[in-house]
């Protein structure tokens, strides 16, 4: 790169640009993979409920949509090396539900109650400092945070309105065309990988007793304001997720849309995240998410090599083939994608383009690397 690397100012300022050829990139190879990223929208329909409703989760009634949703827009994105804009696609300010990237986003609050001293050790049972009966009995009481955060926890129970069940035995590989369900034995905690959203929700609720806020203002607060976001994004549960907190009700928010609610913010709030993640929890000299955090996150599960504290890795290039193996990524189901590989100081945001096509976006965009 012909220029040191930055960080974006504060929302309202100009977003520091370099051209491809400054970034050290291939220009036309550049385009290309933006072009490629436009043209190859997800095959999900726009009318975000009527999917949900649909089935394409679960069949009813468990797909019963508790949590506010809303059409999706077009697709879009954004590419940045060293901090700086190269290249961009579509309406990067466009808010739109961005489902399991903000799994990660829980995996930063975490990070923030473990700076605080509201998470004292990873591997402590959750029941010693959360005691609202969610981890009472002998299959809970010895889940850990890690095992939380880890999607390790085999959790118990129902949430909301809806049990772990039903995303038991789930399969993200035949997501949408295979059965899920089923009443497979539990697990010892800390014994079986599982994507599971009631216990990701789970979690949520146990940093909300933790912080006894509402998670959106310790987001805003801690993290969004330090590092220059903008005011456009938001955070929802379900209608069925406020819980009392110091004689008042707050909502607890999920850590997807599965059922609706989760977060909604535009692509340009997202790479702000993931340059705070590039940069190890640092931001202009603050030290916003502790670095011990950050290294905790991107380290592999043993039971999931490729998955962290709710981030997804790239061991071995398991997850992306074309992608440096020390990527990591905020991974949203639509194609919802947060890219960052800090071997090559590339963080790139990808809106709504189809899952099938993001391995060969990286592809495109690593062969336009000149230098």
């Amino acid at each position: 790169m012909r220029f040191p690397p930055t960080l974006p100012p504060p929302h309202g300022a100009p977003w520091p640009a370099a051209t491809a050829d400054e970034a050290g990139l291939n220009r036309m190879g550049l385009e290309e993979a933006c072009r490629f990223a436009f043209d190859n929208e997800t095959p999900w329909p726009r009318d975000l409920k009527l999917h949900l409703e649909s089935g394409f989760f679960e069949p009813p009634p468990f797909n019963t949509v508790l949590g506010p949703v809303r059409p999706r827009g077009e697709p879009n994105g954004l590419v940045l090396r060293g901090g700086r804009t190269v290249a961009t696609w579509g309406d990067t300010r466009q808010v739109d539900f961005t489902f399991s990237a903000a799994k990660s986003y829980l995996s930063l609050l975490a990070g923030i109650a473990f700076a605080d001293g509201l998470i004292p050790d990873l591997d402590e049972p959750v029941r010693r400092t959360v005691d609202d009966g969610g981890f009472d009995g002998p299959q809970n009481a010895t889940i850990t945070w890690r095992h939380l955060l880890q999607n390790t926890s085999e959790w118990e129970g129902t949430l909301f309105g809806k049990s772990d069940v039903i995303d038991r035995n789930r399969n993200l590989g035949v997501e949408g065309k295979g059965r899920k369900g089923d009443l497979r034995p539990l697990q010892p905690p800390g014994t079986h990988w599982e994507y599971n959203d009631v216990r990701v929700n789970r979690l949520s609720l146990a940093l909300l007793r933790r912080f006894r806020r509402p998670l959106p203002e310790v987001f805003a607060e801690r993290i969004m304001q330090t590092i220059g976001a903008s005011s456009d994004w938001s955070w929802h549960g379900y209608k069925t997720s406020s819980v009392e907190v110091d004689g008042r009700l707050i909502e607890s928010v999920s850590g997807g849309t599965h059922w609706g609610g989760g977060m909604l913010i535009h692509a340009e709030d997202q790479a702000r995240i993931g340059l705070l993640m590039r940069h190890r929890g640092a931001w202009n000299g603050t030290q916003v998410v502790p670095e011990r955090w950050v290294a905790e996150s991107l380290t592999p599960c043993a039971l999931n090599p490729n998955y962290g504290l709710l981030w997804w890795l790239n061991t071995n290039h398991g997850r992306y083939r074309s992608a440096p193996e020390d990527s990591f990524m905020a991974s949203g189901a639509g194609g919802n994608l947060t890219w960052v590989a800090p071997s090559h100081d590339i963080v790139a945001v990808l809106r709504w383009t189809d899952p099938t096509a993001i391995d060969t976006f990286i592809r495109l965009t690593m062969q336009a690397i000149t230098e």
